[in-house]
């Protein structure tokens, strides 16, 4: 059985610990309905949350962590640079939008949303300059295909600390996940669910009833067993804690490579493959 659990933390290449499981509020409505899920994460034992001046609900990821009663250190927030706030002193304005947004005096992980052509080398060299400042702890990138990060790390001072990528067994990026581990730069999938579009596959029904648990747990679990931090979302509290449910199985190697086959490049988000 593997040793994973809730409280789990992957080491970063800067040497920062980062929870292998988080809550990610993409498309949670501003205000309470936030508030309470991250409230909710939190109570349980999560400790990364995962917002975007994108998403709008930034004020209340702030505000479910400052009142949870958990030190701070603790928990690990992330936040994302939108792609009008590109370039050097953009980027500086906008991380400190979303900072007085927070209301946290420091940001764990400032990601680059999308590979904005153009821009991204001048604002990875903004990113560089609010590590060295200490206003983050670590920062990286968004939505980045193995070219992007070539032409990052071909000029970058600090190498990514991680790749938030969409990532599931219907979209098995294994020439990025063997790109970003040998260069040191923590994979993290989003909308490892599918968006519910295929926890109804056949296979990913079978894996459900063969482990007990529910079809949404499998994919989950799959994510994990590769390596990478996962960052379900979800605003109902029964579906939260059920994402968190996953450290009480191993799926097989025989089983994982059976998922590994599903893929068929579903992507339920953004595609940057031909993002210049």
């Amino acid at each position: 059985m593997s040793s994973l659990t809730l409280q789990s933390r992957k080491t970063l290449n800067n040497g920062i610990p980062i929870p292998v499981l988080g809550l990610g509020v993409y498309q949670i409505p501003q205000g309470r309905a936030t508030q309470e899920a991250v409230d909710y994460a939190l109570k349980i034992g999560y400790r990364l949350i995962d917002t975007a001046s994108l998403y709008g609900n930034e004020r209340d990821v702030g505000k479910a962590v400052r009142e949870s009663g958990i030190d701070r250190k603790e928990i690990f927030v992330t936040t994302k640079l939108w792609n009008s706030d590109h370039g050097y002193d953009s980027t500086i304005r906008a991380f400190e939008k979303s900072q007085s947004t927070l209301g946290l005096e420091y940001v764990d992980l400032y990601l680059i949303h999308w590979p904005m052509p153009g821009l991204r080398r001048e604002t990875w060299r903004a990113m560089e300059f609010l590590l060295r400042e200490g206003r983050c702890l670590a920062i990286g990138v968004s939505n980045y295909t193995i070219a992007h990060l070539k032409e990052l790390l071909g000029d970058a001072s600090v190498i990514p600390a991680v790749n938030q990528v969409e990532f599931s067994p219907f979209l098995y990026q294994k020439e990025l996940l063997a790109f970003c581990n040998a260069n040191r730069i923590q994979l993290e999938a989003y909308s490892p669910l599918t968006r519910g579009s295929r926890l109804h596959h056949p296979t990913t029904l079978l894996m459900a009833q063969r482990y007990s648990h529910t079809p949404a747990q499998i994919l989950i679990r799959w994510s994990l067993q590769h390596g990478l931090v996962v960052i379900p979302k979800s605003a109902r509290k029964d579906r939260i804690r059920e994402n968190s449910q996953v450290f009480d199985f191993d799926i097989s190697p025989q089983d994982v490579k059976e998922l590994d086959s599903l893929d068929e490049s579903l992507r339920t988000d953004w595609d940057p493959t031909n993002e210049d």
